[in-house]
């Protein structure tokens, strides 16, 4: 499947963030997806959000995230706001994810019309 920057329709846009959280590292990064998730809601563009954690079923991903964007163009203005708020608070998320063996799967999802 190819990368785009637009929605088929023009609609809504989820961020999607999937993680394989080891027990040892659940409180940090729910503590950093709390800071960016409060950063985010202060963004124009931002529609809603979720933090979900498993609790059951064989699923290998233990915490998820969902953004709802109004639209691509909401993210891509959202993304240096986020960087920078970051680098203020030293904060890397690749090196972070590394260091605590977490394990990521992250894309942009849109709906299927028709549905």
């Amino acid at each position: 499947m190819s990368e785009t920057n637009q929605t088929v329709d023009g609609g809504s846009v989820f961020r999607v963030d999937k993680f394989v959280v080891p027990a040892a590292a659940r409180e940090e990064i729910l503590a950093k997806v709390r800071t960016t998730h409060e950063l985010l809601r202060l963004q124009q563009g931002f529609v809603q959000d979720f933090l979900l954690e498993q609790f059951s079923g064989p699923g290998e991903f233990n915490l998820v995230t969902i953004v709802e964007w109004e639209s691509q163009a909401a993210i891509d203005n959202v993304v240096p706001i986020v960087k920078a708020a970051h680098e203020r608070i030293a904060f890397n998320p690749h090196e972070t994810i590394a260091r605590l063996g977490v394990r990521a799967d992250i894309a942009n999802y849109q709906r299927v019309p028709g549905l």
